[in-house]
């Protein structure tokens, strides 16, 4: 009898296996007719047109429902430490598990000082993007890991950064091509970070360059986009209803005002936004646990209103 534990237990999986290894790929979509301008299908047919197990992992992501509360911690490569004194990444982490946020954002060499624990009901994005603000140019991003080296470390989702107009902009649009084709191959959702940001931007919150934004990311294969608030629930609604994917909406510069914040947060979703990705005001705030739990509850709360329709801020 052939010795099947020799055979295939003990050699250690070459590299060259995963890079080889064609699974299954997402079957053709419907083109959004069984879907809602901006929304992923939900209730009776979950995630139509993707395979299981992009399905399963977008399923993951939501899991509190159609709006997302995301907070991104990617910060520490682009600005320095983002933990308060005295607090560790994982305690960090931690108090936003305990808060019911969606998912963090978390570079991978930032995992290894994270308890694995921390994600039994939060989703881990892995970005793949990176830049310092030190550099001649802070907006030319950069690819510094894989889909594949993200799904190793247990990703539900990766992201890319994409600055709309920058100087670097053909390479970051050609990177978030590339990253949506693996991400295609290997079924994971991919989260395009786009903005409007560069020399010739004038006003990176026009409508028109945030609609813009979006519609981008989704054209390149994108799930969900990230990008920047246009200032009003009319231009949100506006923006939401161009774009066929989820648009979620950056938290923006820290806010000393929780009131201010949320106020943001309620203006953005009863614009159309599907939630809000939101870092410096929540690991800036003097309590992130209790600042991450108001918002996810608003997010929450605000799940099943139609846009322009009036809703409680705090």
């Amino acid at each position: 009898m052939r010795n099947l534990h020799n055979e295939m237990g003990s050699d250690p999986i070459k590299p060259s296996v995963l890079r080889d290894y064609k699974p299954a790929t997402r079957p053709p979509s419907s083109n959004g007719a069984d879907r809602g301008p901006g929304q992923l299908k939900f209730k009776d047919n979950l995630y139509a047109g993707y395979h299981f197990s992009r399905a399963m992992r977008l399923h993951r992501l939501f899991r509190h429902g159609s709006k997302l509360m995301i907070v991104p911690l990617d910060h520490s490569v682009t600005d320095g430490p983002i933990a308060r004194p005295g607090m560790s990444i994982d305690q960090l982490v931690g108090d936003l598990a305990a808060s019911e946020v969606d998912a963090v954002v978390l570079h991978k060499g930032s995992l290894r000082h994270v308890r694995h624990t921390r994600f039994g009901a939060m989703s881990l994005i892995i970005h793949l993007s990176a830049s310092s603000h030190h550099a001649p140019d802070p907006d030319a991003k950069y690819l510094v890991t894989s889909v594949e080296e993200a799904l190793t470390l247990g990703a539900d989702a990766v992201s890319v950064h994409v600055n709309l107009g920058s100087l670097d902009e053909r390479r970051q649009i050609a990177d978030l091509g590339a990253v949506a084709g693996s991400c295609d191959r290997w079924n994971v959702p991919l989260i395009a970070m786009v903005y409007p940001r560069g020399p010739r931007i004038a006003n990176p919150h026009d409508p028109e360059l945030v609609a813009h934004a979006a519609t981008l990311a989704a054209d390149l294969g994108a799930d969900i986009v990230k990008t920047t608030y246009p200032g009003s629930c009319a231009d949100m609604a506006e923006v939401a209803a161009a774009c066929p994917i989820p648009v979620i909406v950056a938290g923006g510069s820290r806010v000393e005002s929780a009131d201010r914040v949320l106020g943001f947060v309620k203006d953005a979703l009863l614009g159309g936004a599907a939630g809000v990705a939101m870092g410096r005001n929540i690991f800036m705030a003097p309590d992130p646990r209790a600042m991450a739990g108001r918002v996810a509850r608003l997010v929450r709360q605000l799940a099943g209103a139609q846009p322009g329709a009036s809703g409680e801020g705090g």
